[in-house]
């Protein structure tokens, strides 16, 4: 993806280095308390992109070279799923990870030096919720939603180690590794429709969700935060049989809309507040073969929002 006006710049700071103002070092790297803070809700808020089900991040990279931004990669992978019309509970979890590259700024009052640091997430999301029938038919339903989070985040110390020296021509133990655990619980409301015909299926939720995320455990001393998940999205696609048939079933097309706007912390954290996706593409009925996988999605979408935009291809399957 494309973009312009990234503001995780202002995660930027170089609060993760012991031996800030060593004397025996010509060039110093400086933070303060309220740096290192805003450093660790920073990367909490990025892991809040994480911990979701949400098409239009799924899977994101930003950079922006020109204006000397750092550059943010995260990919996730996840789904729900109702039991049975029967026993209408609600099952749904998410992987995600991410690897955020700020740069840090070496002074020695009157040069700057950048240094590359790197941030690598991992986090797990589970959801647990009930259906309850609006309509008649069952196609309508509203949906809580209990969420939990845990993640873990970790720096490449080692390997900063090595380009700190090599930066700026001292041969120093400057670098502590930090690492951070942290924990999230929370809920969504969804209200879900479903209808499903012989020549058109219909799937739209409307969703509400908010984890409130925290560092706890063997977390680094000075990295202690607080983020949070906090968005509404409107998601919907469109299926209908081509008129082609393969592997004994209807060959289908697929339309797919999806928005999401983003609250709180999250909101205008890496440039944009809200984002948008549009989606075409094709669906293969292998229920006719395959007992586990009933049917695979291949789409292409367009994503875009304020300061961004991009394309993706996104490979699903519906057991």
């Amino acid at each position: 993806m494309s973009f312009s006006g990234l503001v995780v710049r202002s995660f930027a700071l170089a609060g993760l280095l012991a031996g800030a103002g060593t004397k025996a070092a010509p060039w110093e790297l400086q933070a303060t308390e309220a740096d290192i803070k805003q450093i660790t809700d920073g990367v909490l808020t990025l892991m809040s992109f994480t911990v979701l089900p949400d098409i239009t991040t799924s899977s994101l990279s930003l950079d922006n070279a020109s204006a000397d931004d750092p550059g943010l990669v995260q990919a996730t992978f996840g789904g729900g799923f109702t039991v049975s019309p029967e026993f209408p509970l609600y099952l749904e979890g998410t992987l995600g990870w991410s690897r955020f590259d700020p740069e840090f700024v070496a002074t020695d009052g009157a040069q700057q030096r950048r240094i590359p640091f790197k941030w690598n997430s991992l986090s797990a999301t589970g959801g647990v919720g009930w259906d309850f029938p609006i309509d008649e038919l069952g196609e309508l339903r509203l949906r809580p939603i209990f969420n939990f989070t845990l993640g873990h985040v970790t720096t490449d110390a080692k390997v900063l180690q090595t380009l700190v020296n090599a930066n700026l021509g001292t041969s120093f133990d400057i670098v502590r590794d930090r690492r951070m655990n942290a924990y999230g619980l929370g809920g969504a409301l969804m209200l879900d429709y479903e209808r499903y015909r012989e020549d058109y299926e219909i799937d739209v939720e409307l969703r509400y969700t908010n984890i409130q995320l925290r560092s706890f455990g063997s977390t680094s001393a000075d990295l202690k935060g607080h983020s949070e998940a906090n968005t509404a999205g409107l998601w919907a696609r469109w299926r209908a049989p081509t008129g082609l048939t393969m592997l004994q079933r209807p060959f289908r097309y697929v339309l797919e809309t999806s928005h999401t706007q983003y609250f709180g912390q999250q909101r205008g954290a890496l440039g944009f507040d809200y984002l948008t996706s549009v989606g075409v593409g094709i669906e293969i009925d292998s229920s006719a073969y395959l007992d586990i996988v009933s049917r695979t999605r291949l789409l292409f979408r367009y994503i875009f929002g304020n300061n961004v935009d991009g394309t993706s291809i996104g490979l699903a399957v519906s057991f």
